[in-house]
């Protein structure tokens, strides 16, 4: 098996305890992965109202240039806290919107993988994530880890003493070739982290005697998604659930203890694509552990395997 290239990573962050975790997931995937680290933090001078109260322009300079000085020593001890042994971060302070600087930088280093913590508030079966996340899994044009905030017992979500285990890492899939086509991704970080990887289908319905022959059809399409040379690792399984899929992916993280959700991303601004809004980015909303929206662009070709989303068609 290839291994999949993330040779770049970006993690924004603006030094909340999101950010800190967020930055826990960057640095253990960019040390298993060889990748170049940028920790990125941007100042937003429309956040500091008194800049606008400056009398002259050098008066204006003097804020701006204390903001921006502050923001480097921050962003230093930053990375000095959570340090890895081995790896050594790029730090980039920029200023403008958040959101511009996050996108037009991974961009510019052509960034395979944007770490971003989700700044959510429950309710209502419902998560704000925050504008900038939200918009960073809309227009992003690379694969987006969003880490939610720290759970209350750490070890049971991949929290080491020393940095991030991911133990059992779930891979969804609408069976669609589009969805199938982000599996190398889920089997090359399970890989990596030598977890357990379970592949999961939900077939929409009411009850299982209903949906027998789909579920039937499921299991045969997960089996041939699976290579031959790893067929036989006792840590890769299957599970086909009946329900609402974002509903039931979300159960079954929670039953399993999940590290880790890895499902696809439908295409840029995906926020506002059906397929993205209904499945992927409600489990990002709802769900408790991080979840990696593969892109498109990331996705290997799956060839020569003989599946397709017309298996599991009635």
């Amino acid at each position: 098996m290839e291994r999949v290239p993330i040779k770049s990573i970006l993690c924004p962050v603006d030094f909340s305890e999101f950010s800190v975790r967020a930055y826990n997931y960057a640095s253990s995937l960019a040390r298993h992965y060889g990748a170049t680290l940028f920790v990125q933090h941007v100042v937003e001078l429309w956040r500091h109202p008194s800049a606008c109260f400056a009398a002259t322009a050098d008066e204006y300079n003097d804020f701006r240039g204390s903001l921006v000085t502050s923001a480097e020593d921050r962003l230093r001890c930053f990375v000095q806290a959570s340090a890895v042994d081995g790896l050594h971060p790029e730090l980039v302070i920029q200023e403008d919107w958040a959101i511009d600087c996050i996108l037009s930088f991974a961009e510019n280093k052509a960034a395979d993988l944007i770490v971003i913590g989700t700044h959510g508030v429950r309710g209502f079966d419902r998560l704000v994530l925050g504008s900038v996340t939200e918009k960073v899994l809309r227009k992003a044009r690379c694969s987006v880890l969003a880490v939610h905030q720290t759970p209350q017992n750490p070890s049971s979500q991949g929290m080491a003493q020393h940095g991030i285990e991911l133990r059992e890492i779930l891979f969804c899939t609408d069976l669609s070739d589009l969805s199938n086509g982000a599996f190398d991704y889920a089997l090359s970080v399970a890989t990596e982290y030598k977890a357990n990887l379970t592949l999961v289908h939900v077939v929409e319905g009411n009850s299982k005697s209903h949906c027998s022959e789909k579920m039937e059809k499921a299991n045969d399409v997960l089996d041939r998604l699976v290579p031959r040379e790893v067929k036989d690792n006792s840590g890769i399984s299957k599970v086909v659930r009946v329900g609402k899929p974002y509903r039931e992916i979300t159960q079954f993280a929670n039953e399993k203890a999940a590290d880790l959700v890895i499902m696809a991303m439908h295409g840029s601004d995906s926020l506002d694509d059906a397929v993205f809004g209904s499945t992927t980015y409600r489990v990002v909303q709802l769900g408790t552990c991080p979840v990696l929206a593969v892109h498109p662009e990331a996705r290997t070709k799956r060839q020569g395997r003989g599946i397709s989303s017309a298996d599991v068609r009635e």
